[in-house]
């Protein structure tokens, strides 16, 4: 069952931007990577600045909905939130939206990386922050549909074709079955099933087989965290020049090679604008003397894994092994397994500089503002932080508080209700879609249980610590 459609629109509209050939022939090769601490790669520069205004107001994914039909639908609302620095039309949008004007001279309405790369926070928005409330249960090829019924004859008929039969071709790889988890990585996966690595040349039928249709869950990290990271993903396997991967929102659009070139331009200045971030400061009151005593208790038992922070802060980036980590280990296992995709990259115009090697464990993120970014674990299993340090709080059906959304400000995450049923309880779709059911594939809670050996008062002293990162 779909959303409203105002909700539904934007949910099944976000992930054309959601997913995440070279000249000279790369060595057709698949190389999983071990477990341990990933490499420093120097980055290009880039300008802070020209990234941010790119990535509120440039048209970088390049096809998208004519600009009379989303407005004639009123699909989409008002904007709730306004940003800085958008220009022109931009600033009359939602922010999560861009305009642009195609080379027919068509003016089109696209998704910016704001969809799923910015949240509300106490009834701000948080750029950077990634958006465990959004809806992908919806099938975004209906919206596509409904708002071509808007669109003009001629040029306009055109590029909304050219948007809706993308759309058409990879909605049944980003359709979750539950509220929060994101898609992205599943649909990248598609978008690299229709296009040529060499060329990006678009081929309506499939030139290698594509992903299961359900896509494993996801969240989505802070941008602030890429400052201190040497590789993208949860499974760091974005490794080298981070913006060959940063620009692969683009992948739905990009056709050619020039386009490529360009869109990698701007999105040098994208990844210096990301890896400027800063997280936001805890809002509420702070213990600071059980702060001083949870950081002694961070750096004994946590550090090793997540670093240390502070004037001499050392982050070690590692990736800890399945058998270490003990989490759900579907969504690595299918990284590793995927290596049709891998090999897609490493001989495209995006694995130049980059390579893609997944391997078989998680990475232990920086835990900058981590307070903020629940839920947890690479799934979004864990509601709380609180869940996180002692496993035998983690519920295994649960539901986040949609309206009005509240922050837990000692268990640190968004309050929730624990449920006696999976999906299989619910009434109907629409109440199943919110459950998050952790009996699923890909959507287990166990594991990272290294804070069961801490005592009560250790865990509440290592929470008051990490409001302060």
């Amino acid at each position: 069952m779909l959303l409203p459609l105002k909700k539904a629109a934007l949910a099944g509209f976000a992930l054309i931007v959601a997913s995440a050939c070279s000249e000279a022939p790369v060595p057709d090769r698949f190389a999983i990577a071990d477990p341990g601490s990933i490499p420093q790669t120097e980055q290009r520069p880039g300008d802070p600045e020209s990234g941010y205004r790119t990535v509120v107001n440039r048209g970088y994914v390049t096809c998208g909905i004519p600009y009379s039909a989303f407005v004639a639908s009123d699909a989409f609302g008002e904007p709730r939130h306004r940003l800085p620095g958008r220009e022109g039309r931009n600033a009359d949008l939602p922010y999560m939206f861009n305009s642009t004007v195609n080379a027919d001279g068509v003016e089109l309405v696209v998704n910016n990386c704001l969809t799923c790369h910015a949240s509300e926070f106490n009834g701000e928005l948080v750029v950077g922050l990634g958006n465990p409330f959004l809806d992908f249960t919806g099938d975004p090829a209906v919206t596509a549909e409904m708002l071509g019924t808007f669109v003009e004859d001629g040029p306009a008929a055109a590029a909304w074709v050219k948007w809706a039969d993308r759309i058409g071709a990879i909605a049944p790889y980003m359709v979750t079955g539950t509220v929060g988890p994101n898609p992205a990585p599943n649909l990248t996966m598609a978008l690299m099933a229709h296009r040529d690595p060499r060329t990006l040349a678009w081929h309506d039928e499939p030139l290698l087989e594509p992903p299961p249709r359900d896509p494993l869950p996801t969240k989505v990290p802070p941008w602030w965290r890429m400052q201190h990271k040497a590789a993208m993903f949860h499974h760091g396997g974005g490794r080298g020049d981070h913006v060959r991967f940063m620009m692969m929102k683009s992948l739905v659009c990009t056709d050619d090679l020039p386009e490529a070139r360009e869109i990698d331009a701007w999105f040098t200045d994208v990844r210096a604008y990301i890896a400027s971030l800063e997280p936001p400061e805890y809002p509420y009151p702070l213990d600071r003397e059980l702060a001083e005593e949870g950081e002694r208790v961070f750096e004994r038992a946590c550090s090793a894994c997540h670093g240390t922070y502070g004037e001499d802060r050392h982050y070690p980036n590692l990736v800890i092994d399945l058998e270490t980590i003990g989490t759900d280990a579907a969504y690595a296992q299918q990284a590793v397994a995927a290596e049709r995709f891998v090999r897609w990259f490493n001989r495209s115009f995006y694995g130049d500089g980059a390579e893609a090697k997944p391997a078989l464990g998680y990475m232990a993120p920086p835990l900058d503002g981590v307070w903020a970014t629940a839920p947890y674990l690479h799934n979004g299993s864990v509601p709380t932080i609180a869940a996180l340090l002692d496993s035998s709080q983690r519920p295994t059906y649960w539901r986040l508080r949609q309206e009005p959304r509240e922050y837990d400000q000692h268990a640190l995450g968004w309050r929730f209700d624990p449920l006696e049923h999976g999906k299989d309880g619910a009434p109907d779709a629409e109440e199943a879609k919110w459950i998050y059911d952790t009996t699923l594939e890909g959507y287990g809670n166990g594991g990272h249980t290294f804070g069961d050996d801490l005592s009560d008062q250790e865990r509440r002293a290592v929470l008051e610590y990490l409001k302060r990162l």
